[in-house]
């Protein structure tokens, strides 16, 4: 991790194209039942009839629309959507749905994918709780799942046709957290930048892309004698897409600089290196105990078109110049690619 001129910041700036779940790929999800049976469809929640803006507790606009159904619709919407959220929470007792109920469907316009967040709420203690509805993207699978298998977070979602479901990642959002936390303590500091540099080590080693500020979350965990935090990823749209290899560096972001700045601020060279390498160490672990379900999941990869031809030859050509490995640049596809990428970063000594 180096410090990045202000000409090198990367800029994402037209829109990733969604790629179609497989058969192979649906094949896989079956077998690791991430799969549900479902009716409802993200097209069905585009059928709202009225719009209402929503705010911050302070009164700021956000990117979020509280929708609304027409009476006759809304009870089968709330039943669908309730158990929904039991086959991700329960799936061995989906039916158990009696002490929740749905208080609010709201709608972002914004981005890729689109979503729906659905608040749910027990009825017993007033507790509640989000999921997101999104049309299912190929690339988002991939992402979800190889994070789900190699970072130090488990992921829930489910696929159903051209319909994605996932968990809400609790935390707060990266922007948000540098904006309004201390980071005036020593501690704090020297914290949030190691953990930005293990971030971003994980995101390099499974190809993850875009993680600008807002698509991160920081989590904060009271230990008893000091705070524990923790970077987790929320957007897996840019999984293993882009052909730049900068993409897949969060400290290429200019929306990031602040982190940067703290990690060059806190850090010796000498620590960030071994930060890198306990990360991966750390994932080579994972990738040893999960071997067979990622094995699975990577030649579903190299089955299919998650990427463009020029973007697939300019990464290869780019890691074959980082790993100093001519092979790369005879991948076919991104799966190929990403494949040869994350066992050849849980193998370096640098």
């Amino acid at each position: 991790m180096r410090q990045i001129p202000k000409r090198a910041w990367v800029r994402i700036s037209k829109k990733k194209p969604s790629f179609p779940v497989s058969p192979l790929l649906e094949e896989y999800l079956q077998e690791v039942q991430r799969t549900a049976p479902f009716t409802l469809a993200y097209d069905d929640l585009l059928e709202y009839q009225d719009v209402f803006p929503l705010q911050t507790a302070t009164g700021e606009e956000t990117f979020w629309d509280w929708v609304l159904y027409p009476h006759g619709q809304w009870e089968a919407i709330q039943q669908e959507l309730k158990q929904i959220y039991a086959f991700l929470k329960t799936p061995d007792t989906p039916e158990f749905t009696d002490h929740l109920y749905i208080s609010r469907v709201e709608y972002c316009n914004f981005g890729n994918s689109k979503p729906f967040r659905i608040r749910v709420v027990n009825r017993f203690n007033d507790n509640h709780d989000y999921y997101y509805v999104k049309r299912a993207d190929a690339s988002r699978v991939y992402g979800l799942e190889l994070e789900h298998l190699l970072a130090p977070n488990r992921i829930d979602f489910l696929v159903a046709g051209a319909t994605l479901i996932e968990e809400h990642i609790a935390g707060i959002p990266g922007d948000v957290y540098l904006k309004n936390r201390d980071l005036r303590r020593e501690e704090t500091r020297v914290r949030i930048a190691k953990e930005f540099v293990k971030f971003s080590e994980r995101c390099f080693a499974k190809l993850l892309g875009d993680m600008r500020s807002y698509n991160y979350v920081v989590v904060v965990t009271q230990d008893f004698d000091m705070k524990q935090i923790r970077v987790r990823a929320i957007d897996f749209d840019q999984q293993s897409y882009e052909g730049q290899i900068e993409v897949y560096l969060p400290h290429f972001y200019v929306e990031n600089e602040t982190m940067l700045q703290l990690v060059w601020d806190m850090l010796e060279p000498t620590t960030i290196r071994q930060y890198q390498m306990e990360e991966r160490g750390l994932m080579a672990r994972r990738l040893k105990a999960s071997w067979s379900r990622l094995d699975d999941l990577l030649y579903c990869m190299e089955q299919d078109t998650i990427s463009t031809p020029d973007r697939t030859e300019r990464l290869g050509a780019d890691l074959a110049r980082y790993h100093r490995d001519a092979t790369f640049k005879e991948s076919r596809n991104m799966g190929q690619i990403t494949r040869h990428h994350l066992t050849s970063m849980m193998t370096r000594d640098d």
